[in-house]
């Protein structure tokens, strides 16, 4: 066993006890996140909590992907939303677990680097394209699940509209200081929106047309 395979394994053992979703703790435990940091982070790629990418990004703490990972309650025949590609982590998770994984980054020059990590890995379900999150991508919808992860105010509604019946919306919500993860079920047959609420967390804020302004 090499060096990151221990630590990783280390990491679904102590970090990631509370994650109850056994598909997520085997996906965990394969995905190499050291391949989704900086080399100079790589010692430090399984440790508990957040490590810095480029444009003032991070790769979120091992525990909040399994967390977010697991309330989308994946079964493997999903078409997924992701609003946040960052390094490219998260959708390399998600890949595991669904069908089709589009990832949406705001910034060109992470968009490119996740789309190299993805691809180097082998991955062909997920599609990285560079735009505003926020309205996230209606033209390759709808979506059995979307996953934000970036800091909203409010859910942004296209992100809803772009839900099928019975789908699941799960996204940080709050102010630039702090949130909870909520997560936005529709009911097939009312249409109504059920909400429930989850742990307190802090994530950068999603900029855009709909999220917070690039000034804040």
């Amino acid at each position: 066993m090499s060096r990151f395979e221990l630590l990783r394994k280390r990491m679904v053992e102590h970090q990631l006890s509370d994650i109850g979703d056994e598909r997520v703790l085997e996906v965990m435990g394969e995905v190499p996140r050291h391949s989704f940091v900086d080399e100079v982070h790589q010692p430090r790629a399984y440790d508990d909590g957040p490590l810095p990418i480029a444009k003032r990004q991070t790769i979120s703490q091992p525990w909040i992907v399994a967390r977010m990972t697991e309330l989308l309650e994946l079964d493997g025949q999903e078409s997924v939303l992701e609003i946040g590609t960052g390094s490219g982590y998260q959708a390399a998770v998600l890949s595991a677990l669904c069908r089709r994984v589009v990832t949406v980054e705001r910034h060109g020059d992470l968009a490119r680097d996740a789309t190299r990590r993805l691809e180097a890995l082998g991955l062909r379900n997920v599609t990285v394209l560079a735009s505003d999150g926020s309205v996230g991508r209606s033209e390759l919808g709808p979506y059995d699940a979307v996953l934000v992860t970036a800091a909203a105010p409010e859910v942004p509604k296209p992100l809803l509209a772009q839900l099928r019946d019975d789908g699941r919306l799960v996204a940080p919500v709050g102010d630039l200081e702090s949130q909870d993860l909520v997560r936005l079920r529709r009911d097939g047959q009312s249409g109504e929106w059920q909400t429930e609420v989850f742990e307190a967390c802090r994530f950068v804020p999603l900029l855009g047309r709909l999220g917070f302004r690039e000034d804040a």
